[in-house]
């Protein structure tokens, strides 16, 4: 025997007839499925997950299982898109000093390299 015949344990005879034969109706079927329930991810805009699929599916008439649903989600990759964290950076309650106003609010300085300000709020950390 061969090294591939050896690796999937199958006669020569069996994968050439298993390769020949046509495509299940099941097969079909999920095909079809799956090109569904990636529109309707994508129509979400990523932020369904295999539940809120499976729901509009049904609200579309489609009779199908949840749990086909998320198979048929987890073979093409699909998944729901997070929220992201509120994260809080700012506790002005704090006991700790508070940094000196140096700038004062003036932000035209006399020489170049005397004085450097920043605003970082648009950086997501």
């Amino acid at each position: 025997m061969r090294d591939g015949q050896q690796q999937l344990g199958v006669s020569r005879s069996g994968y050439y007839a298993w390769k020949q034969r046509p495509e299940s109706e099941r097969d079909k079927a999920d095909r079809a499925l799956a090109e569904e329930v990636a529109t309707v991810h994508q129509e979400s805009r990523g932020r369904y997950g295999s539940p809120r699929v499976h729901a509009e599916l049904r609200a579309r008439g489609r009779r199908v299982s949840r749990k086909r649903v998320a198979r048929l989600m987890g073979q093409r990759g699909l998944a729901a898109r997070g929220k992201r964290r509120f994260v809080r950076t700012t506790d002005s309650r704090h006991a700790q000093p508070v940094a000196p106003n140096i700038l004062e609010r003036d932000f035209s300085p006399g020489q170049p390299n005397s004085s450097w300000a920043t605003d970082i709020t648009y950086v997501w950390t």
